[in-house]
């Protein structure tokens, strides 16, 4: 797939416009039914800053990589935020001016597990934010910027406990399915409530759909065998 394809479109500040239609009841049977998804650990590490410092480094001694580096209208406790694409993925670093340095970062991988139609549709968000900086909102800012930017976001095999209750709460202002990857890697969407353990197989995923985004664009009903 090549940049084009998949085209993103750089919105004012990050709001949330697009309202879950689930009520917070609702929200609530999501947390029970969702208590045997993979929770993966914590893996944020104790040299971050250590890596976060070197990855500030190769960007600024690479003029191409620095060259192709945007702007991002986000506005959150002075961190300056930019994006890159490359290959149909994308990052976005947030920096400290006053420090000159990375603090954070997001990429938005392509997902190998899904067909092409769906590859149009959807990423899967990874961030890492440095000690001293987390609890401040950059990993919501930024993935309220990608929604309401018109795409979608799936989870990975598995999430961490923070990853986990940053989609929770931003389901409460985005719609929130569970969908399985069947083997010819279309997403099949689910009724609910999933039946009891199916979260325990890898092919069975969250979305969150992104604000004039509709879940019919990429998936279809589970068991459904058409092409």
């Amino acid at each position: 797939m090549t940049a084009s394809t998949f085209c993103l479109h750089l919105p004012g500040h990050a709001t949330a416009t697009t309202k879950a239609e689930a009520s917070p009841g609702l929200l609530g049977r999501w947390a029970q039914w969702l208590t045997e998804l993979r929770i993966d650990v914590d893996l944020s590490g104790r040299d971050i800053q250590r890596e976060f410092d070197a990855l500030h480094d190769r960007i600024r001694t690479n003029h191409r990589t620095r060259d192709a580096m945007q702007p991002l209208p986000l506005h959150l406790h002075g961190l300056v935020f930019r994006l890159r694409e490359a290959d149909g993925e994308y990052f976005v670093y947030a920096i400290d001016p006053q420090r000159n340095r990375i603090v954070a970062y997001t990429v938005f991988n392509r997902l190998v597990e899904v067909d092409r139609r769906t590859d149009r549709h959807l990423r899967a968000p990874h961030t890492k934010v440095a000690h001293g900086y987390r609890r401040m909102g950059i990993a919501s800012a930024i993935y309220r910027w990608w929604l309401d930017s018109g795409h979608c976001l799936m989870t990975g095999a598995r999430q961490s406990a923070g990853a986990h209750g940053l989609w929770m709460a931003l389901a409460r202002d985005y719609e929130l399915a569970a969908v399985r990857i069947d083997a010819h890697k279309r997403v099949q969407r689910l009724q609910l409530p999933p039946p009891p353990g199916f979260f325990d197989a890898l092919d069975t995923r969250l979305v969150l759909v992104g604000r004039d985004c509709r879940l019919a664009d990429f998936t279809q009903p589970a068991g459904c065998s058409g092409h």
